[in-house]
């Protein structure tokens, strides 16, 4: 067989696009065959082992950045537009990125995105909160597949997520306010999970072990047929813990469907998300021996209209949280919480495109109820509500509804992008009648390699149920407290070429009625205030492509580097001995990541990452769980991990070392993180 017809042959069992019909999945119904796409990056493809190794992955590059499908739809506004169209810049996590990071959680797989904060209290995302830009965990929307997830009860739970990282395609992270796209929780920014879309029948088997008695297994199973497609993948996970009782119990249930015709498209999913574990000193340094179990519940479902002039977009959304806090695992009964939060969404969104550009138009329902021990007004007697499968009742309830009302419209030309718009809101908790949040977003291509963009977005709060009604001997809520409200700037440029990429973008959040929960003396329980704060910084955002660099080379892939620096300043005079969560911001944070390829199908990535966090906690003795009554800074520290994967024909086995160099990590208070952690898996997939 000559070299041309080999190439040709290669050609033939590769198909590429550039331009989809505005569907993610039109290309994979088309054929049954995988189709590979690049996202964001330069990739590279091998043919097969018939073909000279180094010629085949120099040709196909080549192409792959001739076609590279910078058109993928991002949540940069409430528009479907491509990525290169969108005003606003979102950070992408690719399916690349999370294959190679040494990571089993999608909570730890954030870690590296130098803009996102994530604070940890327990391992493979027992408990984490998540933050942007100098913000709080309670100021970021988390949506799945575009619907939103985020938790009115506590941001604690809100990346209690019911997929595992393996179901996952991409994250999209949006930095800044986004109350006109998203409602009232997307304050500081917007996290969405994409998941991954079947191509083809199969079942994927996977098995993870290591050490501290970590064990994990899981399953995908999924049907494509021409226009109807489901995939249903579960999990479950086990360790005995790295650290004083910080032993889990995880397990993850997911489904999703998806039905195309010419007259719409209907995507649904379904989920749950199952945890108990030893919560360590996650909410009080006093007490080692605290536990927690949650059970949240997800479903959601979603369509858009293919003909008209009009495209119409609606969605339904259900969630529900079963939470059971235990203050001393081996006394439940001195102390417990039981809470159980519904969330019922409804939301339509309209749009066209005309010779004046892209428009929608929208509204989105919320409503929140929650049936509690400790949270919400009291019930009454003889109101009392039964805690299913325990001998407790629910003794207090509150319910608020929530309406928005959006409007935007993008001027899409040659070498730029305006993005203007507003949200009209009302909550029935307030009695303000509608508030208006107006945003401009505005991007300019002066070449194909150059993009500068500018925006000012304004947004709002509701503060949860927990900064509203938790009163314990060391806390007590606000009933009395406003909505959180803020007014945001933000520039910044990005340049793109087939060897460097990079981004620069600077920030100013103006925040009035910040809520935190602070203590005014040493002596003093933490209250839940609001107070006025500023959130500045800037961040830089590079990948080199060595294949590309130094073609001549067959080992290094890609190197990504990362910088943030935020600062903060306080307006008001109020002495504060400390902060809980609002001044314990990332000063510093650095990401490093350089990916290798060392033969085909052989991979690995060392990943280095450096923070600083500003704050100080009340150190406690490790032994007997007293406070020494000294303020204690949060050291900086750097943490490297590394993963080495093998991918062969249905095979693919790894292994990967976390914090490799055994670092004292605490990222919450007196909690400390696991030092290193070894793990290896396997997984076996079979196509029909």
């Amino acid at each position: 067989m000559n070299k041309q017809n080999q190439h040709n042959q290669c050609r033939q069992r590769n198909a590429r696009w550039r331009h989809f019909d505005n569907k993610s999945f039109a290309v994979f119904r088309s054929i049954k065959r995988e189709v590979s796409i690049g996202v964001l990056s330069v990739a590279t493809l091998a043919c097969g082992t018939v073909l000279n190794v180094q010629a085949q992955e120099t040709v196909e590059r080549k192409q792959m950045q001739q076609y590279a499908l910078d058109e993928i739809e991002v949540t940069a506004s409430r528009t479907p537009l491509q990525e290169l169209q969108a005003a606003r810049p979102v950070t992408v996590l690719s399916r690349q990125d999370i294959q190679a990071a040494a990571v089993q959680s999608i909570n730890d797989l954030l870690k590296y995105a130098v803009g996102v904060d994530v604070r940890q209290r327990g391992a493979f995302g027992v408990q984490t909160d998540i933050s942007l830009r100098g913000g709080t965990f309670d100021q970021v929307t988390i949506l799945l597949n575009g619907i939103n997830i985020t938790n009115a009860m506590t941001g604690h739970l809100s990346a209690d997520f019911p997929v595992a990282m393996e179901d996952v395609e991409r994250i999209e992270v949006l930095e800044g306010p986004a109350a006109r796209l998203f409602g009232t929780s997307a304050f500081s920014g917007a996290i969405n999970i994409v998941t991954r879309a079947a191509k083809q029948s199969g079942v994927t088997l996977r098995a993870l072990g290591g050490e501290h008695g970590l064990y994990k297994t899981g399953a995908s199973v999924s049907q494509v047929g021409k226009h109807m497609q489901h995939q249903v993948s579960a999990s479950y996970g086990r360790s005995d813990g790295a650290v004083e009782n910080s032993d889990f119990q995880q397990r993850k249930l997911y489904y999703q469907g998806h039905h195309d015709n010419e007259l719409f498209d209907a995507d649904w999913q379904a989920g749950v998300s199952s945890q108990d574990f030893g919560a360590n000193t996650f909410y009080t340094a006093k007490y080692a021996n605290q536990f927690e179990a949650t059970r949240q519940y997800y479903a959601s479902a979603k369509a858009k209209t293919n003909k008209g002039w009009i495209k119409l977009a609606p969605s339904f959304s259900f969630q529900r949280t079963n939470d059971h806090y235990v203050l001393m695992r081996t006394n439940p009964a001195a102390y417990q919480n039981f809470h159980r939060l519904d969330v019922f969404g409804h939301g339509l969104n309209a749009f066209l495109e005309s010779s004046l550009g892209k428009t929608s138009a929208g509204y989105d329902i919320r409503w929140e109820e929650i049936y509690s021990t400790s949270l919400g007004k009291p019930l009454g007697e003889g109101h009392e509500k039964k805690v299913h499968g325990e001998d407790a009742h629910y003794t207090k309830h509150d319910f608020r509804r929530n309406y928005s009302a959006f409007f935007e419209h993008n001027i899409i030309l040659d070498k730029a992008t305006i993005s203007l718009g507003v949200m009209a809101n009302n909550n029935s908790a307030l009695d303000n009648g509608l508030d208006f949040y107006p945003g401009v977003d505005v991007s300019y291509r002066p070449t194909n390699q150059w993009r500068l963009f500018a925006s000012w977005n304004k947004a709002l709060r509701m503060p949860t149920f927990i900064d509203l009604y938790y009163n314990s001997p060391t806390s007590e809520g606000n009933v009395g407290l406003q909505p959180e409200k803020t007014e945001a700037f933000s520039i910044g440029a990005e340049y793109r070429s087939e060897i460097f990429s990079g981004r620069v973008d600077a920030f100013y959040n103006k925040g009035k009625d910040m809520i935190d929960w602070v203590m005014y003396s040493a002596d003093d329980a933490y209250h839940a205030a609001g107070f006025e704060l500023d959130n500045m910084g800037f961040s830089v955002h590079t990948t080199t492509r060595f294949q590309d660099l130094l073609p001549n080379q067959h080992v290094l892939k890609s190197f990504k580097l990362g910088y943030s620096y935020i600062h903060q300043k306080r307006h008001d005079d109020t002495p504060i001995y400390k902060s809980n969560y609002a001044l314990q911001y990332l000063r510093h944070k650095v990401v490093a990541n350089l990916g290798m390829q060392f033969m085909p199908g052989f991979t690995g990535n060392i990943a280095y990452r450096f923070q600083e966090r500003m704050g100080q906690y009340i150190a406690f003795d490790a032994d007997t769980h007293t406070s020494t009554g000294h303020l204690a800074d949060y050291k900086p520290y750097g943490v490297v991990d590394l993963k080495v994967q093998y991918a062969w024909k249905k095979w693919t086995l790894f292994g990967e070392a976390s914090n490799i160099f055994d670092v004292d990590v605490v990222d919450l208070g007196n909690i400390p993180q696991p030092g290193r952690w070894m793990k290896a898996g396997v997984s076996y997939t079979i196509n029909w």
